[in-house]
């Protein structure tokens, strides 16, 4: 039996020990464990979170993060980990368990995800009876190669993100184009902030689609993950700005400036259902590399 513990707040020496936990757990899988938003809730003063985490013998063990927050579909969000060295034990089965009863005492439903849809994942929700309700793809391609960027349309121009000035614009244009999606569309604009500060942002590969008077019509965001790889973090359209070009425009522009900081390949992701996607992605060159699966119970 590990022993459990939630935190509100983590010290920095918790915050070290579990970033170290998931990157072993990284480095053995070939999939991290847990999504940018859990890093980002392990710094100090990040709130909204509980935080689970499993000893034995006072080494940690494992570690959960709930999202208190939630997503816009009005879940709480789960994510799980072993340390390598410590699974086979039931570590993963007693957090899970752990997670179930604190959602439960907040009266709200949860849902876990698992990073690279591994088989250890699969088991334990299929101990729990839980069933997947979301597959999301990661679809990735070589930069070598790219098509032409196709005209904007007419009256619109590309410049790069303003931090201070943009956020709002980014955010509601971010809500109107994913307002179906549970975690895109409850962006806000301290979340942009937050991502700001973030060594990998690059206002320069933040590029506007704008009109004449300014307005926000659409928006890329990209990101570098380290000497190769890039990725088309975000792609969003204004619903009145859809369907003349503009986002295939985006895409490409973007992906074009990836390549021209030296980077090689490039992923995305993208809901599995969202069939529309699929095509416009895979006629671009992009095809599945993996995926991430949630469960709910």
């Amino acid at each position: 039996m590990a022993d459990l513990t939630w935190h509100d707040a983590l010290d920095p020496e918790q915050a070290e020990e579990i970033t170290r936990l998931l990157a072993e757990a990284e480095e053995v899988d070939g999939v991290a464990p847990a999504g940018e938003a859990v890093h980002l809730r392990l710094r100090p003063g990040a709130s909204g979170s509980a935080h689970l985490l499993a000893r034995v013998d006072g080494v940690l063990a494992g570690y959960a993060h709930l999202d208190l927050l939630g997503d816009s579909d009005g879940n709480l969000v789960a994510e799980l980990a072993v340390r390598p060295g410590s699974r086979r034990a039931g570590v993963g089965s007693e957090l899970a368990g752990a997670v179930l009863g604190a959602a439960a005492d907040r009266g709200g439903p949860v849902r876990f995800w698992a990073h690279g849809d591994r088989e250890g994942a699969s088991g334990l929700a299929a101990r729990l009876g839980a069933r997947r309700v979301r597959e999301l793809w990661v679809m990735r391609r070589a930069l070598a190669g790219l098509p032409e960027v196709p005209p904007l349309p007419e009256g619109v121009a590309l410049r790069s993100f303003e931090p201070g000035r943009d956020e709002d614009a980014v955010v509601r244009v971010n809500a109107r184009a994913f307002s179906w999606h549970p975690e895109q569309g409850a962006m806000t604009a301290d979340d942009v902030r937050l991502k700001e500060a973030e060594d990998w942002f690059d206002a320069d590969g933040f590029l506007l689609a704008v009109d004449g008077a300014d307005r926000l019509l659409g928006f890329h965001w990209t990101k570098r993950h380290d000497e190769s790889m890039g990725e088309v973090y975000v792609v969003g359209v204004d619903p009145d700005a859809q369907g003349g070009g503009l986002g295939k425009a985006l895409t490409l522009a973007g992906l074009v400036h990836l390549k021209s900081t030296g980077l090689r390949d490039v992923h995305l992701y993208v809901e599995s259902d969202n069939s529309p996607a699929v095509r416009v992605y895979t006629r671009l060159g992009f095809s599945r590399w993996k995926a991430d699966v949630q469960y709910a119970l």
